[in-house]
């Protein structure tokens, strides 16, 4: 058996013997379940599969069995495999393994929350400038963070649009990478993870000239991907489901547009520019309409019933909104977009609490996602229920009103009180000292006001007796 060997001070060392950990019970028990023989086959898994884990891989007999094949194939290089099938510690191997996670990766066959709701009624997975590879205040810019964060299910990609030095282009600096190369790297990578639609929100800066180029390149990039709904007023967004391999663009209306064509209701969402003439290019292509209203956030959140939208608002200003006036915020949300956005002064590119935003329905979390930490943790582990999708149903007391057409009904939480169910429920296990491979058999209950908003955080310590202890490893999990 090998030992390891650890130095103490100077002259003492300290020998520990390493050790395999053995198969729990419970483990025993479903393997000799499904394997009389003693050895697990590819049908005796794929019944493993479906009878035990409740899961159904792939979408037919036939996929079934040879993703239960390449399961073999993959395990053919450790010693422990042989030519019959998967002996005990084989298939302990197996079930700890990247093959076999508690949520995998993106898979449509494991979408399985109703996609035929409009757009406002999910969560959606969403990135903040995400073409930066490190923080706000030096990172680069680049089109693999887009790439990455595509590939991982994100759904909602933020471009700001800024004109060079010069003012005769888009983005084309030693700073940005150019908006071309961008819309190239979406296009690529948009559906690979997930085909549930891609929604581009642009930070619009751009005088009417360079707006027309941007739509110009738009338009040629995405081809048939890019979904327009042809009117300026919907009463209602369209489902992911209906939008499936559809690219769709949010930002805000041209000012010149806004100009010509309302009551001087609404303004431009980053103000600046000069009027030059009206560009219905730029018009056409938006599918999603991002507002701001004259009068503060009072009536920022006063729904149309006639016309959605989309607002943003940063962290904190949707704290304020949700103190001063949270029945408007409730409302508002289970037809419009509501995109929260961390603020500007955090320059390291860090992330604030996820539920800061989901507890009063935004749909559009904003997050960093060239980092770590334990909110983007929680974000991720989030957005691994539904089949990775991105796309993740809110819970039904945050989408209808009650049976007398009040916000909500009374019983999801207190009528005019922010609502309480988010809540941090820690516990802790016992110490297992001097153990590369520790096994807890213990449980844990948790009482839970939301089951959908709720995410479960595993965290491992090293215990260290004198000061902090050391960070060992960490998965977020949905529970719903």
């Amino acid at each position: 058996m090998p030992k390891q060997r650890f130095k103490v001070c100077v002259c003492w060392r300290r020998v520990f013997k390493t050790k395999m950990v053995e198969p729990p019970l419970h483990i025993k028990n479903a393997f000799y379940r499904f394997s009389p023989s003693g050895m697990i086959t590819v049908d005796d898994l794929l019944r493993f599969l479906i009878e035990h884990q409740c899961n159904t891989p792939y979408p037919s007999k036939e996929c079934n069995q040879g993703g239960c094949s390449s399961h073999f194939d993959s395990l053919k290089h450790l010693n422990i495999f042989q030519r019959r099938g998967l002996h005990l510690e084989a298939f302990f191997r197996y079930l700890l393994g990247d093959l076999n996670l508690a949520h995998p990766p993106s898979n449509v066959t494991l979408v399985h929350h109703d996609m035929s709701a409009p757009l406002s009624h999910y969560f959606l997975f969403t990135g903040h400038n995400s073409y930066l590879t490190r923080n706000q205040f030096s990172g680069a810019s680049s089109v693999e963070p887009i790439k990455d964060v595509l590939l991982r299910g994100v759904r909602v990609i933020e471009l700001d649009l800024l004109p060079n030095s010069s003012g005769n282009d888009v983005n084309d600096s030693d700073f940005f990478v150019g908006l071309q190369k961008c819309l190239e790297a979406i296009k690529e990578n948009t559906f690979k993870a997930s085909e549930y639609p891609v929604i581009i929100t642009f930070e619009d800066q751009l005088n009417p000239n360079l707006q027309e180029k941007v739509a110009k390149m738009v338009t040629e990039t995405f081809e048939d991907m890019l979904y327009t709904n042809g009117t300026e007023n919907l009463d209602q967004f369209l489902s992911p489901e209906s939008l499936k391999k559809k690219v769709l663009i949010s930002t805000k209306l041209p000012k010149e547009y806004l100009e010509g064509n309302t009551q001087g209701e609404e303004i431009s969402e980053n103000e600046g520019g000069t009027a030059e003439k009206v560009v219905p290019e730029c018009r056409q292509l938006i599918a999603i309409n991002a507002r701001k209203l004259k009068g503060g956030l009072e009536n920022w959140l006063s729904d149309d019933p006639k016309k959605v939208s989309r607002i943003s608002l940063s962290k904190q200003k949707l704290e304020s909104a949700a103190k001063t006036y949270e029945t408007k915020t409730f409302m508002f949300t289970p037809q419009n977009l509501l995109r929260v956005y961390p603020k500007r002064t955090r320059l390291d590119s860090s992330n604030y609490n996820t539920f800061a935003g989901w507890m009063h329905g935004a749909q559009m979390v904003a997050f960093n996602m060239q980092g770590h930490g334990k909110h983007l943790w929680i974000m991720q582990g989030m957005f691994r229920a539904n089949g990775g999708c991105g796309y993740v149903k809110k819970p039904n007391f945050l989408l209808h009103r009650g049976p007398n057409d009040e916000d909500f009904h009374h019983t999801a939480f207190d009528r005019y009180s922010t609502p309480d169910f988010y809540t941090r429920n820690e516990k802790q296990t016992v110490t297992i000292e001097d153990e590369w491979l520790p096994v807890w058999d213990e449980e844990f209950k948790f009482q839970l006001r939301a089951p959908k908003l709720t995410v479960l955080r595993i965290k491992i310590l090293d215990n260290n007796t004198i000061g902090r202890h050391y960070f060992g490893g960490q998965v977020c999990l949905p529970v719903s």
